[in-house]
């Protein structure tokens, strides 16, 4: 039981650090942006503590076959923070923002052709919107896309040749899949497989979707103003990370159906075999 608070604790709290990071890196944050952090931050580590100390799943998917949720959390978090520490760089310069800085602009101007999910972001920004803020959404969103690549391929790696999540003992379809109904309707197989392949279509589509829908739609409301360090932090980290893990739930998915599939044949032919013996 001790090991069980402990194990929720410590994920509430660094679920908490993360809606708290770009508080506690940038300078002159203003008042009501620090009651507001702390609310969200409250709220998800409270979410997270429950979740975790509960017995059974209701929202996390994947509680029990790690490392998928440790995979996203580094994801939004190195994301958040690098972005955080660039945006400082602009008030308090040292050897690490600069490093981010360049490695942001390098990544951004490589990605920033013409159709990439980057030229999109930029061309998303106001006629009016001053050269340095062009920059800055370039460089955050390159490395922020960065990030969330890396992410993928660490997860494809651990699906494809480590064999996720087989390798981590026997998986409970039910436990790890809390938002999936088994008794919607039809075989749970062709519906696994569906939702995955909708998931990366979705994935693969958002980068892209995202700043047409946005820019479409400034003309009817007010537009997302990338000013404000903080706005331009969250705006960006989600443009990159949410797109990277429908992904990767949609590669997780599609894993359990395969090996929902394979463990039905084993079943199969070994019914077969003693039928015929």
């Amino acid at each position: 039981m001790l090991g069980k608070i402990v194990s929720a604790l410590t994920r509430a709290l660094l679920v908490a650090l993360l809606f708290a990071t770009p508080a506690l890196i940038l300078p002159n944050v203003s008042p009501d942006a620090i009651e507001i952090v702390l609310l969200f931050a409250l709220f998800s580590g409270c979410l997270v503590f429950i979740e975790y100390y509960s017995t059974y799943p209701s929202i996390i998917e994947f509680r029990y076959a790690a490392p998928f949720n440790r995979l996203r959390f580094l994801a939004i978090f190195f994301a958040v923070f690098c972005l955080s520490v660039i945006a400082r760089g602009a008030y308090a310069p040292n050897a690490f923002t600069s490093f981010l800085h360049t490695l942001g602009i390098v990544v951004g101007n490589a990605i920033d052709f013409p159709y990439s999910p980057v030229r999109l972001m930029v061309i998303m920004l106001p006629d009016n919107a001053s050269p340095q803020l062009v920059e800055a959404v370039r460089t955050s969103s390159g490395l922020s896309y960065l990030i969330s690549m890396i992410a993928l391929m660490v997860f494809y790696f651990y699906v494809r040749i480590l064999g996720w999540p087989a390798r981590n003992g026997a998986f409970n379809v039910w436990v790890n899949l809390p938002l999936f109904d088994p008794t919607a309707g039809g075989d749970v197989l062709p519906r696994l497989q569906r939702d995955g392949r909708l998931n990366i279509a979705l994935g693969f589509l958002m980068p892209f979707l995202i700043p047409a829908v946005v820019q479409m739609m400034s003309d009817l409301v007010d537009p997302i103003y990338l000013d404000d360090p903080m706005t331009l932090i969250w705006t960006i980290s989600a443009w990159a990370f949410i797109p990277a893990s429908l992904i990767m739930r949609g590669m997780a998915m599609t894993r359990v159906a395969e090996m929902i599939r394979d463990n039905r044949r084993r079943a199969y032919a070994a019914a077969r075999a003693l039928q015929t013996a």
